[in-house]
């Protein structure tokens, strides 16, 4: 696609950064939105915010190195080069998720009603952050000759292979997460007990991330056995952990009203 949005000098602007920065400050945005109609003080949600997107761009970029260590060896300055792509959804969140836990109990907010608050924003941002791998030909799909939506990269500098139409797995997913965003927002409204549209995004996130990894085609993601990739196989957890979460607290909530 264009992973260069612009280019004068030395100074180059990655649309890859630009928008995983804006999926970021939408989601954080939508955060703070419902923190105000609980009365949650703002200021808490943005610094939660900002250490979560330090935590997961660290802890994704960690497991993107640690798979294609290989190629890193070769050049280990291109392991800073975040901004061309070349990131781990399951390492970010991996990092994230402690240290989300480290903030909310430190500045004492409760942490489901928190991670409820977070769960649709997490979704539109990795909708977003999925557009931006488009633009830099990361997280690309199979080959898929005579495909009436394949996707067919010519840009020299994308990390895609060019001039062979793939399936557009970056449009599979930020559609699926879309739909993700859409089905938690409307939830919120039917909401019956805290952590309910948490555990619903892990739950909805696990089944469209094992969906398109079939589709994908970019090799360096470490496979489990046969076709099954290491991303399927957490899918599989936290689809069983998401699973658990919903009944047991859907139990706890029923036993407290009792």
């Amino acid at each position: 696609m264009h992973p260069v949005i612009i280019k004068i000098g030395p100074l180059t602007i990655h649309t890859y950064g630009v928008l995983i920065a804006a999926g970021f400050l939408l989601g954080l945005a939508l955060a703070v939105r419902q923190a105000k109609k609980q009365a949650i003080p703002p200021d808490k949600i943005i610094d939660l915010g900002f250490y979560m997107l330090l935590a997961a761009i660290i802890g994704s970029r960690f497991f993107f190195v640690l798979i294609n260590a290989e190629s890193y060896l070769k050049n280990s300055l291109a392991i800073l080069k975040i901004w061309e792509g070349g990131l781990v959804f399951y390492g970010g969140v991996i990092f994230a998720v402690p240290t989300a836990i480290w903030y909310i109990k430190k500045q004492g907010l409760d942490l489901w009603n928190t991670a409820d608050i977070f769960a649709p924003s997490l979704a539109i941002s990795h909708a977003i952050g999925r557009l931006g791998c488009l633009s830099a030909g990361c997280c690309h799909g199979k080959p898929a000759e005579g495909l009436p939506w394949a996707i067919t990269f010519f840009d020299p500098e994308c990390l895609a292979p060019t001039e062979i139409p793939l399936h557009p797995t970056q449009l599979y997913e930020s559609a699926g997460e879309f739909l993700n965003f859409l089905i938690l927002i409307t939830l919120r409204r039917h909401q019956s007990f805290k952590g309910q549209i948490f555990w619903a995004y892990l739950l909805l996130y696990s089944v469209i991330r094992f969906i398109v990894e079939f589709f994908r085609g970019d090799e360096a993601r470490g496979f489990l056995f046969g076709n099954i990739s290491v991303s399927q196989g957490i899918s599989v957890l936290m689809f069983i952990g998401a699973i658990a979460g919903l009944v047991i607290f859907r139990k706890t909530n029923k036993k407290s009203q009792a």
